[in-house]
C-alpha cells in the first residue's frame, strides 16, 4: 500500500461518517405524517389528529380503546378526538395505519404523553331526593340510563359540524369543569362538563351544527337537548326551562335550542354543557379555544 492510498482511505471514511450523519439530521428534521393539536396531551383534552395521507389512502385509527374516523380536509386527513377527563396518565398508544389501493398497510402510530391535568374540589347542596332517590325514581333513573347508552351508541357516519364551536349561551362560565363534586357530604361524581351561569330564560344555541338525538326532561339532568355532530361528536345542554328542538331535527350552528332554567339536579339557575366523543368526556372550554376554522 503507497503512501498516497493510506491517505485517501481515512480521507473516505470521514466523507462518509460526516454523510451518515448528515442524512441522520435530514431524516429526524423531517415532519411527521401525524400530528396532534394542541400538542400537549393532558387528560380531558380534545384533539384534532392531522394525517399526511394521499387522499386515496384508506386510514384505521384507535386510541385509548376507541375507534378513530377520519375524513377529508385539505390535503389531509383530520379526526376531531379526545382524552376523557379520567384517563390514566402516561404513555398511550395511538394506532393508525395507512393503505393504499393495491399497496401493503404503512404504520403511522406513535405513542402520545398524557399529561394530568389539575383540577380541583367542590361542595354543593342540593335536595335530598337527588341523593337518596325513592325506589319509583330509582326505576326511572335505570331507564333513562339505558337510554341515554343507546343514544350515545348512535352518530352519523360523516361530520356535520364545520369550522368553530361557540358558545352555546351568552353568561359567564365557571372553571368548573374536572371538578371533584360532593353533594350534600358524598363523593358523586366528577363535573364532565362547564357551568354558565345563566338567568331562567337565557336562550341557549348549538354550538355547531348537528342532530338532535334527544330533546326530554331527565332525572339529574332536567330538560336536556343532545346534539350529535357527527364521527362519534356530541354536545349536551342540561337543566333547560323550556326545550325548543324536537328529537331527529338538524340544527345549524347558533340556532335556539331552548331557554335556560334550573330544572334536575342543580342548587340555582345555571346551564351546563358538556362534549363527549364516543365515552370520552371532553373539556368545553378547550374546546371553544381550538381554531377549526380552516377544517371542512
Amino acid at each position: 500500500m503507497n503512501s498516497e492510498t493510506g491517505l485517501r482511505r481515512p480521507v473516505t471514511f470521514l466523507f462518509a461518517f460526516i454523510a451518515a450523519l448528515l442524512l441522520g439530521q435530514t431524516v429526524a428534521a423531517q415532519p411527521s405524517a401525524v400530528t396532534l393539536t394542541p400538542s400537549v396531551v393532558v387528560a380531558g383534552s380534545p384533539e384534532l389528529i392531522r394525517v399526511a395521507a394521499p387522499a386515496t389512502a384508506t386510514l384505521h385509527g384507535e386510541w385509548l380503546g376507541q375507534k378513530i374516523e377520519f375524513f377529508r380536509s385539505g390535503h389531509a386527513w383530520v379526526a376531531l378526538a379526545g382524552v376523557d377527563v379520567q384517563a390514566s396518565t402516561g404513555p398511550s398508544t395511538l394506532a393508525i395505519t395507512e393503505t393504499l389501493p393495491g399497496g401493503t398497510p404503512r404504520d403511522l402510530g406513535r405513542t402520545v404523553e398524557i399529561h394530568p391535568a389539575h383540577y380541583r374540589t367542590g361542595r354543593l347542596s342540593v335536595a335530598p331526593r337527588f341523593i337518596n332517590p325513592t325506589p319509583s325514581e330509582l326505576a326511572a333513573i335505570e331507564a333513562e340510563i339505558a337510554l341515554k347508552k343507546k343514544v350515545f351508541a348512535v352518530s352519523a357516519p360523516q361530520p356535520l359540524w364545520s369550522g368553530n364551536f361557540r358558545a352555546p349561551v351568552k353568561a359567564t362560565p365557571t372553571a368548573s369543569f374536572g371538578t371533584r363534586r360532593t353533594f350534600n357530604g358524598k363523593l358523586a361524581s366528577v363535573h364532565n362538563g362547564m357551568d354558565f351561569r345563566a338567568r331562567v330564560g337565557t336562550p341557549v344555541h348549538a354550538s355547531n351544527a348537528g342532530v338532535v338525538l334527544l330533546a326530554r326532561k331527565l332525572y339529574f339532568e332536567g330538560n336536556c337537548v343532545v346534539l350529535d355532530h357527527g364521527l362519534g361528536l356530541y354536545t349536551v345542554v342540561m337543566h333547560l326551562s323550556r326545550i325548543d328542538v324536537r328529537e331527529g331535527q338538524h340544527v345549524a350552528r347558533g340556532q335556539l335550542l331552548g331557554l335556560s332554567g334550573a330544572t334536575g339536579r342543580v342548587t340555582g339557575p345555571h346551564l351546563h354543557w358538556e362534549v363527549r366523543w364516543e365515552n370520552a368526556h371532553l373539556d368545553p372550554a378547550k374546546l371553544l379555544r381550538m381554531n377549526l376554522s380552516a377544517v371542512r
